[in-house]
């Protein structure tokens, strides 16, 4: 089967910027309070229901799925960039950390308590979403977790030619509004449960969303 060339762009994207990417993104603990809530939120509620891992999927350098850790959730990494991944087991070498697709991903049919895509889907054209959200539901037990965060706009797609630092990059972001990422979800099967939309901080430009939701089925 070949592979859809936005994720090779996005592969190579991320590969050619990983290092400047740690270097400069906020730790979990420097976030926003409600950005930090929505996270602590998250974990307390898989770690509740206790019916498996949680995969932090997009997990970048891990940054976010050791903060998970440390709160008490049982959490896996996936990223498409294998030199995310190679920073990812360097710093935390205690944590299961994998290459891999959210389009495909190499986990069985309910086998998550949880699934994690902080910043990670705004990269997927719009028409990919439904499978990528089918794949996220396939993955998940019934009546288990889904976090969503990420960028969102108006419909914008964005096309950068260098980021963190100058670095080149050839992926392209696609900023949706908030209803039609829990449209999407919905129509994969997802209940909404609950939804937050923040203005840029100072010095920012665009605004961020946090939709929980919850794969119909056992409570």
């Amino acid at each position: 089967m070949t592979e859809p060339s936005y994720l090779a762009a996005i592969r190579e994207s991320y590969d050619t910027v990983a290092a400047a990417y740690l270097s400069v993104v906020k730790r979990p603990t420097e976030l926003d309070p409600l950005s930090r809530a929505m996270l602590a939120a998250f974990a307390e509620v898989v770690s509740a229901d206790d019916r498996g891992p949680v995969a932090d999927l997009g997990c970048g350098p891990g940054l976010v799925t050791a903060h998970l850790a440390h709160l008490g959730a049982p959490v896996l990494g996936v990223d498409l960039s294998p030199r995310m991944i190679e920073l990812a087991r360097r710093a935390h070498p205690g944590l299961d950390f994998r290459v891999g697709s959210m389009t495909a991903l190499e986990i069985g049919d309910g086998e998550l308590g949880g699934v994690l895509a902080y910043y990670s889907t705004h990269h997927t054209p719009p028409e990919s979403l439904p499978a990528v959200f089918a794949e996220f539901h396939r993955t998940l037990a019934p009546g288990s977790r889904l976090m969503l965060a990420g960028h969102v706009g108006d419909g914008e797609r964005l096309r950068p030619t260098e980021a963190y630092g100058g670095r080149p990059v050839s992926y392209e972001s696609h900023l949706l509004p908030p209803d039609r990422i829990a449209g999407l979800l919905e129509g994969a099967g997802f209940v909404i449960t609950a939804r937050l939309v923040q203005e840029p901080a100072e010095g920012a430009t665009r605004r961020s969303g946090t939709l929980l939701a919850r794969k119909a089925g056992a409570r």
